[in-house]
């Protein structure tokens, strides 16, 4: 019997493949694709939120107005949701590290300037440290993911000002 050699893909591949694996759970609201060969195992899980619980209308009381916010009240609150910045998010599925090692200090915090190009985390997907580099200059003003916790393709990680 024969062994079969394969060259190994290159990482960028491996990356690509499941990036597009994850968009096409994403854009179809598949709940999971899994993937296997004789070397490696993908599962890719997609969000699958219920359907949103129907509101029953409020009875009317003759007599009594109904309530009804106002339009600048409605305004305010939108204009409060709003984010400023630019958004760096997670270009893969894995594991979000804020420091290179659990000794070292996190590569970025609240409130310190980066420069585009500068590593501000490490994602660990299929046991490979994959440094991110911010696309933007700025201060870092709000960091999302929590260290070691998992994240998603596109998952916001942190806000740059």
């Amino acid at each position: 019997m024969a062994n079969k050699t394969t060259e190994p893909r290159p990482i960028e591949d491996t990356v690509e493949c499941i990036e597009a694996l994850a968009e096409i759970v994403k854009k179809n609201d598949l709940g999971k694709i899994k993937i296997s060969t004789e070397d490696i195992e993908i599962v890719i899980e997609g969000k699958r939120c219920p359907p949103p619980a129907p509101v029953a209308p409020m009875p009317v009381i003759p007599g009594v107005p109904a309530s009804v916010p106002s339009a600048p009240a409605a305004q305010q609150e939108a204009k409060s949701e709003e984010i400023t910045g630019n958004i760096i998010t997670s270009p893969i599925v894995g594991t979000f590290y804020a420091a290179p090692s659990p000794e070292k200090p996190p590569f970025v915090k609240p409130g310190d300037t980066v420069n585009a190009g500068d590593v501000v985390c490490i994602i660990e997907s299929m046991k490979l440290m994959n440094e991110i580099n911010s696309e933007f200059s700025g201060k870092v003003a709000e960091i999302y993911a929590k260290d070691g916790q998992p994240v998603e393709y596109g998952q916001k990680l942190m806000r740059i000002e």
